[in-house]
């Protein structure tokens, strides 16, 4: 009975393929950006994930150093409160009434000797120890510094694409 009026006016063929044509330049300028740009933003992330992981490992080496400077301290104290027996030791075995007693005195001072080079000698270990952590601290820090400048460039250069 009725028939519906056209709402829609129809596109001429012509029209179609121009919008085709101008669609098809977009797609192509995509397609140019996109392999312009090449592998960039993967390197921009691998760049940032390789600076976290930088963050996290100069964490650590902060965090043993810190560790072996509290093992240092403690040994120095180890150290002195022998010096302070030895010394006690010392002032008894002036006042000992037998053999037994200074053998006594003289193997505690004895043995408080070797503690104390053995705290001396765990102590040279962990400054060792130390420097080569402060190294790695160091070289840690440079690459992760020279990370932070090729991100930049990076990220400049995929902005400006």
């Amino acid at each position: 009975m009725a028939t519906e009026p056209k709402a829609e006016k129809e596109i001429t063929v012509e029209e179609k393929l121009k919008a085709l044509y101008e669609l098809q330049k977009v797609v192509s300028k995509i397609d140019e950006i996109k392999t312009l740009r090449g592998e960039l933003p993967l390197e921009v992330q691998d760049l940032e994930d390789e600076i976290i992981g930088l963050n996290t490992r100069l964490s650590h080496f902060q965090n043993e150093i810190a560790e072996i400077q509290i093992a240092i301290s403690g040994k120095k104290n180890e150290i002195e409160e022998a010096k302070i027996k030895i010394a006690n030791y010392k002032e008894q075995q002036e006042n000992v009434r037998n053999n037994r007693e200074f053998d006594f005195l003289s193997k505690e001072i004895e043995f408080l000797t070797y503690e104390i080079e053995l705290c001396e000698k765990r102590i040279r270990e962990f400054t060792a120890s130390k420097e080569a952590k402060m190294t790695e601290l160091q070289n840690a820090t440079e690459t992760l510094n020279e990370r932070k400048l090729d991100l930049e460039q990076k990220k400049g250069e995929l902005n400006e694409i």
